[in-house]
Parts: C-alpha cells; sequence; structure tokens
C-alpha cells in the first residue's frame, strides 16, 4: 500500500477504537461501527460486489447484518490489517487510487463528526499526493454534477478540468477539494465560484461514488 493509504486506515482504525462502534459519522446514519463494516465488506469479502450492483443489495445488507454481529474490536482489527492477499485492492495501483481515497475520506468523516474535531495541518508530500489521486478519480467523482467543473489547488495555483466548459470552479487544498467532490459539500473548506445558478447547482449535486 501507499505510505499515505498506509497511513490513513492506521489513523482510522486507532479513532474508531478510541470512539467506539456508536459514535456518529459523516455518511448519513451510518455510526462508526457500520462505516467499518461497509470497509470490511468492500475490501475483503465477495458480497463487496453488490456495493455498485443494485440488483445484489440484499446480498449486501445480509453480509452488512453479519458483521455488525461480531465484536468492533474484530471490524477494528480486520480494517488495521488490511485487505486479503486475493483481494485487488492489494494492488499497488489500485490501493493508491481506490484505497487512498476511501480511507481518507472516511478517516475525515468519523473525524469530522466529532464536536471537538479540528482541521489537520497535512504537509505538502501528503497534499501532493492527494492530488494526484483527485486527477484520476475526480472525473468519476463529479460524473454526476449537471454543470462544467474544475477544481484548483490554493496552495499551489495548479487546476484540473473534470467536466469541460464554463461552469463551477471549486478552489482549495487537495484534501478540501477531494472531500467537497466526495459528497461532503457542506464540511469541506472550498471556495465555488461561478454564476450563481453553477456554483448553486454544484453545492447540491449528488457528487461522489
Amino acid at each position: 500500500m501507499t505510505s499515505l493509504a498506509r497511513h490513513e486506515r492506521s489513523l482510522l482504525a486507532a479513532l474508531a477504537q478510541q470512539l467506539g462502534p456508536d459514535a456518529p459519522t459523516l455518511c448519513g446514519d451510518w455510526t462508526v461501527k457500520e462505516l467499518l463494516a461497509h470497509l470490511v465488506i468492500r475490501e475483503g469479502r465477495p458480497s463487496s460486489a453488490a456495493i455498485f450492483v443494485p440488483a445484489l443489495e440484499g446480498w449486501l445488507d445480509h453480509a452488512t447484518k453479519h458483521q455488525l454481529t461480531r465484536p468492533h474490536v474484530d471490524l477494528v482489527d480486520d480494517l488495521r490489517h488490511g485487505p486479503p492477499l486475493w483481494s485487488p485492492f492489494r494492488l499497488p495501483k489500485v490501493d493508491a487510487v481506490g484505497n487512498l481515497v476511501e480511507l481518507f475520506v472516511h478517516h475525515e468523516d468519523v473525524r469530522r463528526a466529532q464536536p471537538e474535531w479540528a482541521p489537520r495541518d497535512l504537509s505538502r508530500a501528503r497534499q501532493d499526493t492527494l492530488w494526484r489521486a483527485l486527477g484520476v478519480a475526480g472525473r468519476l467523482l463529479a460524473l454526476r454534477s449537471s454543470v462544467p467543473l474544475t477544481v484548483a489547488r490554493s496552495d499551489a495555483g495548479a487546476s484540473t478540468t473534470l467536466k469541460r466548459g464554463r461552469g463551477a470552479v471549486v478552489t482549495g487544498l487537495p484534501s478540501e477539494v477531494l472531500f467537497f467532490l466526495y459528497g461532503r459539500q457542506d464540511h469541506a473548506d472550498v471556495e465555488v465560484t461561478g454564476d450563481d445558478t453553477a456554483v448553486a447547482k454544484v453545492r447540491r449535486a449528488d457528487l461522489g461514488i
């Protein structure tokens, strides 16, 4: 795994253990334990296919209920140790994009749902890594935006067009832009510019995966 993906995994596991199973997250009404169940299924269970195939939703519900019967500490351990050897998420390229983005966002989902949360001061190197991941995953995350969309770094001046045309520009640190594009618009520290209609549509869009 990439060093940043490993780092986010370790931090998320430690925070989940510290907060306990019933702490809130920004993933709808999911608790920490429900988020852990999602991550464990996603990385290492055949039923993970149901996450992307609506017709298999019943299979996913059954798998989730099973995971939730397990002790919280076991789910934390599964997350901490990472996917099994046969999982595609063990592949470096899949890990570098899929795992990094997923683990970073869900770590922030847990952090920012707590009343005492504070912004993290991520190094320039880590922001660069998140920007590269955003360059790969950004078009997919912005797929449901109904207006053209460009993202820009507030710390380096770089920008990437995710949907061509004159629409909205989302500017912020790569970590905040990524969090915004994952559908956490109300909890990301970014500036959205453009005409009023485009800005309103992007802020309300069902972004993310």
